[in-house]
């Protein structure tokens, strides 16, 4: 007896004894028994797996082939001689742990049977060398092995028979090969099995058992699953026998399993296109004739709902792939419901990218592919995707969520898709042909076309921020150039990717703007040019040529009135009118050499020119202000009618959601700018606050907030409007003819921002199944739009519109600050009493006096609170505002006046206007006539006939007289000062 023997008996006899004197130790006892046991089993394995080693593998290893079909099975072959040689060396390795432990410990527990605590390790290894092994057996590897010419494999083979002979009665060679590398390892995981089971059936209900119970199961599936995968080897090895060598050669691969065949399970393919049908574990395959066509399972979709009329007693079911469609049917439901039970789990292992364990058991039954999925996948077919590679989400066999194509040209598009279609935001990238260069295509994507908002880069140095209809800029755009060479800006309205309609371009090399109408890509119709020199003037044109008289405005005030050419050289009959007054009527020629000739009239009866001559205001009769921007308008319009939705918000509105980052990694926004807001602007809380914000006060509150945030679709739609705004008079195209064109504009944008704020508020009350609340202060849309809206949205537009009035206003004004600085010249006073105020009105009391200080020259302290009051006016740029100060100056001079005559006082006009006089000569606002024309014009029509109307009227009669003060009486009244 051999001295691992004897210690087997020992420690059988130890557990014996312990179960005699210590019942309570039964389950060191049981541990005890179970670890004897399973060191014999290891014992014998391991000398069996010796064996196979010294006998078989060695000389098979020394075999090398010299074929290529047999190098690659020798590469395999290897791969599973590792597998084998660290199944040994496991088995090796616990059985020396445990035999050491029986040598030094008379005491035993679950932890030592390692089988059970290093069972996923054990099951581990043992998948893989079976596959590995069902590999080798698929390519017909044992056979190959044995017809080996090497002369170290025919000097072993007659000891290898003897070996074979011994282990199994086969007698052909490879099949006894085959045998001997997997029977004993086979039997081996049924001695676990045993071993475990008889452990198992003596411990008590508890942790303990329930470790082992989990174990004995995890080895039985490991039994099926060698089972499984040895069969599905023999079947597909079977199937590559019976195809020819050109299916064979192409189709097949060590690790590609047959899992079905059309002839052992009969279904058809639609439009008799096979006739045969093999599915395997990686890809479905259809054979006609000679040829064959195969799906890859990742992207097969199996639909039992067949749309396609079949023939009577024929069962459907409908295959979808990227790009075809096909339906197989079966004879029976029966056979039918097998095949789509076995189509749907190779595609779901197949996505999985494993089999499952045990390969057909319960974790496979009752579970379905899913029909969203993500995988590359390159198009063939003839279509829009040809040669195209597409790697993102798919469904039903089409791309469907966020994914990349990419074609062998250098196009590609990354963004969102829909059924086989770009569709949401994408970026588009198209190269140039004649040069190195892209276009960047930004934009949002309608059923597999450019639609919505997007932003073009091009390769050749424009930039296109706008949108777009059927891949072609449609609507509202903005197209720029910002190269050194002929840079200019385009903004306005553009129809089947050209220039039609009301637009504004800036042509930055010869600092001109053209304010007009468009049609094809060209100036047609009515248009305004104003250079940057300050020259301005209206003509009809025709593809971009000037056609008809017109009117040329002058930077002196002189006004021409007829025909002239591109570089303003009178031409024809004309009148020019001069600033002194004098009007040159008759025909002008301009020969070569000889200059500007004139033959005609000159009068000089008038004075002076008319004002409704040298400020006449461009545009207002052409571009009626309802028929502007109407681009920008319609999105917004459209925007409400498609109810608000949320996916469409960036179409309609412009990007302000960064739903990817690296997406939009280079993204620019036009109608907004990224931030951190602190207010949640989705679509449901906006319809759903606009219902909560309803009275006035809160709703100012809330237009406020709106309108300032670059998330709301009312605050986009302003920044729009005031991008439109800009484009159009700031810069170059700031010019006093155009000021009624701004004025009206800034009111009218009020009235539709007003108009969308009630479409969208009527909206959220029709979701909320709610009728519109009824206006029941009378007040009409307009003026609702003007108390509530323009107070907001003036703060946008009011530099541009301010410098418009400051140039309109800027000789009246010009004059007024000649009064101002006349005025300051006297002190407190004498300018009171120039000014004709009463004396008992002076505020003596305020004029504190130093040493050696005359009460006759200090300035600048009478009224002092009331012109610091006024001065204020400049502060703000609403018009409200503005009449409040107003209110509150008149206030202070009453108050101060009060104090002086020691009682409550109101003052008459009669004394009003002078003293409002002095307060505005010591405030020297210094574009007062721009302030009261600015306030006049956009105050609230509520106002006018109130006191606001009135004080604002008395504001304009001390600015006009001051203006009007004839200068001979301030050098009288300087003259007397100074004796």
């Amino acid at each position: 007896m051999d001295r691992t023997a004897l210690q087997l008996r020992t420690i059988a006899f130890n557990a014996k004894r312990c179960r005699l004197r210590h019942p309570g130790r039964k389950l060191d006892m049981c541990a005890a028994e179970a670890t004897a046991s399973l060191l014999q089993v290891e014992e014998t394995f391991s000398a069996c797996l010796a064996r196979i080693d010294a006998l078989i593998l060695k000389p098979l290893l020394q075999a090398e082939p010299c074929d290529q079909k047999g190098k690659e099975n020798f590469k395999l072959f290897l791969l599973l001689n590792d597998l084998f040689q660290a199944l040994w060396n496991l088995t090796e390795e616990n059985y020396r742990i445990l035999k050491q432990k029986c040598s030094t410990s008379e005491s035993f527990c679950i932890q030592d049977i390692y089988t059970v605590w290093k069972g996923d390790l054990f099951l581990s290894l043992h998948i893989r060398y079976f596959v590995t092994f069902a590999n080798y057996v698929v390519v017909h590897g044992f056979e190959h092995a044995t017809k080996s010419k090497s002369e170290a494999w025919k000097d072993h083979k007659a000891v290898l028979k003897q070996f074979l002979t011994d282990f199994t009665s086969e007698t052909s060679m490879s099949l006894a090969l085959y045998t001997v590398l997997q029977k004993p390892i086979r039997d081996h995981i049924d001695q676990y099995i045993l071993l475990l089971t008889k452990l198992n059936e003596v411990l008590k209900e508890g942790s303990e058992k329930n470790v082992v119970t989990s174990a004995i199961k995890e080895y039985v599936k490991l039994q099926s699953f060698i089972s499984q995968v040895l069969d599905e080897a023999c079947f597909t090895k079977s199937l590559w026998k019976s195809l020819g060598y050109k299916f064979t050669d192409m189709l097949c691969v060590p690790e590609r399993r047959l899992l079905e065949d059309s002839k052992n399970l009969p279904i058809s393919a639609s439009m008799n296109r096979s006739d045969r049908i093999l599915l395997f574990d990686d890809v479905l395959v259809l054979i006609q004739g000679n040829s064959f066509q195969s799906f890859d399972l990742k992207l097969v979709w199996v639909d039992e709902n067949c749309r396609e009329k079949s023939a009577p007693g024929m069962y459907g079911l409908r295959i979808i792939t990227p790009e075809e469609t096909f339906f197989l049917f079966a004879k029976d439901p029966q056979m039918k419901a097998v095949w789509q039970w076995k189509l749907n789990q190779a595609v779901r292992q197949a996505l999985n990218g494993k089999r499952d364990f045990p390969l057909w058991g319960k974790t496979g039954e009752g579970t379905e592919p899913p029909s969203c999925r993500f995988f590359t996948y390159v198009f063939r077919l003839e279509g829009k995707f040809k040669s195209a590679s597409y790697e993102g989400e798919w469904h039903w066999g089409k791309p469907h969520g966020k994914g990349t194509l990419k074609w062998r040209d250098g196009r590609n598009h990354v963004g969102d898709f829909k059924e086989g279609l770009e569709h949401g935001f994408g970026i588009c990238l198209v190269p140039r042909q004649s040069e190195d260069r892209y276009d960047c295509y930004k934009c949002h994507w309608y059923e597999g076309k450019m639609r919505g908002y997007g932003i073009c880069e091009y390769g050749n140095d424009m930039v296109y921020k706008g949108y777009f209809k059927d891949n072609v800029r449609q609507g509202f755009g903005i197209l720029e150039k910002f190269s050194a060479e002929h840079p200019f800006k385009y903004t306005g309205q553009w129809e089947n990717d050209k220039k039609n309609g009301y637009g504004v371009w800036e042509d930055k090399d010869r600092g001109e703007r053209y304010i007009g109408t468009w049609l094809d890509d060209h100036k047609h119709g009515q248009g305004i040019v104003v250079t940057q020199s300050g020259v301005c003037y209206q003509r009809t044109f025709h593809a971009d040529k000037m056609v008809g008289s017109g009117i040329l405005l002058l930077e002196d005030d002189s006004v021409y009135e007829g025909n002239f050419t591109e570089d303003l050289t009178f031409v024809g009959k004309g009148k020019l009118s001069f600033a002194n007054g004098f009007i040159l009527e008759g025909t002008f020629t301009n020969k070569s050499g000889q200059g500007l000739q004139m033959h005609g009239t000159l009068n000089t009866s008038n004075e002076q020119l008319d004002d409704r001559i040298t400020k006449a205001q461009l545009g207002l009769e052409e571009f009626p202000v309802e028929k502007r921007w109407k681009g920008i308008y319609d999105q917004f319009l459209e925007f409400i009618h498609s109810g608000c939705k949320e996916e469409t918000e960036e179409s309609f509105t412009g990007f302000h959601i960064q739903t990817s980052k690296e997406l939009r990694k280079s993204q620019e926004y036009l109608f907004c700018q990224r931030g951190t807001e602190d207010v949640s602007w989705k679509i449901e809380d906006i319809l759903e606050d606009l219902v909560q914000h309803q009275g006035l006060e809160s709703l100012q509150t809330y237009l406020e907030k709106a309108l300032k945030s670059s998330l709301h679709p009312l605050g986009k739609l302003l920044k729009a409007l005031a991008i439109a705004f800009q484009a159009t008079y700031s810069g170059i195209g700031a010019n006093r003819h155009l000021l009624t064109m701004a004025q009206e504009e800034v009111k009218y944008y009020a009235k539709k921002i007003w108009e969308f704020y009630q479409g969208l508020l009527h909206l959220a009350l029709e979701q909320k199944g709610q009728l519109p609340a009824k206006c029941m202060d009378g007040d009409t849309s307009d003026q609702k739009a003007c108390n509530v809206v323009l107070p907001l949205i003036l703060p946008c537009f009011y530099p541009e519109l301010f410098m418009l009035y400051m140039l309109y206003h800027e000789r009246e004004d010009d004059l007024y600050c000649q009064g101002i600085m006349d005025l300051s010249l006297f002190p407190d006073i004498k300018l009171l009493e120039f000014l004709d105020v009463q004396k008992h009105l002076w505020p003596l009391k305020d004029l504190t006096l130093t040493t050696n200080q005359r009460q006759s020259l200090i300035k600048d302290k009478c009224f002092l609170s009331a012109t610091e009051c006024l001065q204020k006016l400049i502060t703000t740029v609403d018009p409200r505002e503005k009449l409040v100060i107003l209110q509150k100056t008149y206030e202070e001079i009453e108050s101060t006046v009060s104090r002086v005559v020691d009682k409550d006082y109101k003052l008459p006009m009669d004394d009003l206007l002078p003293l409002l006089m002095y307060v505005v000569s010591r405030a020297k606002i210094q574009h007062l006539g721009a302030e009261i024309h600015l306030i006049r014009d956009l105050m609230e029509p509520t106002n006018r006939g109130g006191l606001y109307d009135f004080l604002l009227t008395a504001l304009e009669s001390c600015y006009e007289h001051i203006r009007r003060i004839r200068l001979h009486q301030r050098e009288n009244c300087h003259v007397t000062h100074s004796s």
